[in-house]
C-alpha cells in the first residue's frame, strides 16, 4: 500500500457534497484505503477567474497498485460524478488530482507527481498540511504555505459529511 494525497475540488452545484461523493467513491474502490480528509476550504478561482468559488479539500489514502492505474479510477470518478471536458481552469463539479503518490515520481503526458504547481496552490497545501504538518516532496523538499499563493483561501466551510477531518 502507498501512502497517497489526492486533491479534491468543486464550484459547480453542491461542492461540499461532491467532494463527499468523490470520497465515497474512492472509499468504495477495491485497493483504496481512506485513512484521513481535510476539512473543506472556499478558494478563490484562478486561471479563469471570471467563474464560481471552489471548495477544495485534501483526502489521505492507502493504495494498492500504480499511479497511473489510480489516476484512471480518478477520472472514471470524476465522470461518473458530471465532470466532462470543458474549459481549462474553468467550472467543473468535480475535480480530483493526485498531488502526492508516496516517494514516487511521475512525468508522463498522462501523469506528473508531485503535482507540478502543487507548491503554488494554496487550496492544495493548506488542506494537505493540515492531514501531514511535515509533508515533503519526493526530492526532500517541504511543503509549506510560502509560495502558495494561487487559490488562496477566503473562509472554511467545514468537514466533508460523512468524513470527519481534523480541520
Amino acid at each position: 500500500m502507498t501512502n497517497v494525497f489526492v486533491g479534491l475540488g468543486s464550484n459547480l452545484g453542491d461542492r461540499v457534497g461532491s467532494i463527499a461523493a468523490a470520497v465515497r467513491e474512492m472509499a468504495a474502490t477495491e485497493g483504496v484505503r481512506v485513512l484521513d480528509v481535510s476539512s473543506v476550504v472556499e478558494s478563490e478561482a484562478w486561471g479563469v477567474e471570471d467563474q464560481p468559488r471552489f471548495a477544495n479539500a485534501v483526502a489521505r489514502l492507502d493504495v494498492r497498485g500504480e499511479a497511473d492505474a489510480f489516476l484512471g479510477t480518478l477520472k472514471a470518478i470524476e465522470e461518473r460524478l458530471g465532470r466532462r471536458p470543458g474549459v481549462r481552469y474553468g467550472p467543473r463539479p468535480i475535480d480530483l488530482d493526485i498531488l502526492l503518490f508516496g516517494d514516487e515520481e511521475w512525468d508522463s503526458p498522462e501523469l506528473t507527481i508531485p503535482h507540478p504547481r502543487l507548491l503554488e496552490r494554496d487550496f492544495a497545501v493548506t488542506p494537505l498540511l493540515r492531514l501531514a504538518p511535515d509533508a515533503v516532496l519526493p526530492d526532500g523538499t517541504p511543503v509549506t504555505r510560502e509560495n502558495a499563493v494561487e487559490g488562496r483561501i477566503v473562509g472554511e466551510m467545514g468537514p466533508v459529511p460523512g468524513f470527519g477531518g481534523p480541520g
